[in-house]
């Protein structure tokens, strides 16, 4: 099947066939910041997400960016943002920024000391995140009721429960989901898809911005944010 080609997909919960006629969209998720919701934790929790579609202009450049650092003397498996060198990361964004016009980023912000105690439990928290933020995102991309999406998420951010949490997503997305849009949802480690590690990038740079106001590289990626959603930018209680 060549790219662009329309295919028929049966929706996820409707059982209807449906003609996909516009190239898929993949979604890749990323987080920075930690689940640790008390004063030794980050004050914010940053859920970024990255959209493109095939074939994807950033691939091919940090492809090339990682022969040439191996080649160079140093092992690389995959870009990490708070794992690489200073270096590294100053190359990396400089392949991200040359490829903004493929790519759209949103990012939801949570301050976490206004997040009530009942969804702190990692059952609940990271699964209605993530619809909270696919729910603004999937309006603002184009023609969604003619592609697939395709959900990638690093591997869950939780160490217990995660079968749980992943039963989570899947339950609020069926219910965040347009009903004529059809969508796979995966979970798969960040060194498996360019992707990911973009996400991965975009979400510390923005994490940063809020958390060490750092704009650094904020503002390398920041002609491609589409959105910066602080949820509880209007709450006033804080739990700790």
């Amino acid at each position: 099947m060549r790219i662009g080609e329309p295919i028929s997909l049966t929706h996820h919960s409707s059982g209807r066939s449906i003609l996909l006629i516009d190239p898929p969209i993949y979604i890749f998720l990323d987080e920075s910041g930690n689940l640790d919701f008390s004063p030794s934790g980050t004050r914010y929790f940053v859920l970024t997400s990255v959209s493109m579609t095939r074939p994807f202009p950033a691939r091919e450049l940090l492809d090339s960016l990682r022969y040439d650092l191996i080649q160079s003397g140093l092992d690389l498996e995959s870009f990490h943002a708070a794992e690489d060198s200073k270096a590294v990361r100053a190359d990396v964004f400089a392949c991200i920024a040359a490829a903004l016009d493929s790519l759209r980023i949103h990012s939801l912000i949570v301050e976490k000391p206004k997040t009530g105690p009942a969804l702190t439990t990692e059952a609940r928290f990271y699964p209605e995140m993530l619809g909270y933020h696919l729910k603004y995102v999937l309006p603002r991309e184009d023609n969604v009721g003619n592609r697939m999406l395709i959900v990638i998420t690093d591997t869950l951010p939780v160490k217990r429960q995660r079968q749980a949490v992943a039963k989570g997503i899947q339950r609020v997305l069926n219910t965040t989901i347009p009903a004529q849009v059809s969508y796979r949802i995966l979970h798969h480690t960040s060194r498996s898809h360019y992707g990911l590690q973009i996400a991965d990038y975009c979400s510390w740079a923005i994490f940063r911005k809020w958390e060490r106001n750092d704009p650094l590289h904020y503002q390398q990626i920041s002609p491609a944010i589409n959105s910066e959603f602080d949820i509880f930018r209007r709450g006033s209680t804080f739990y700790y």
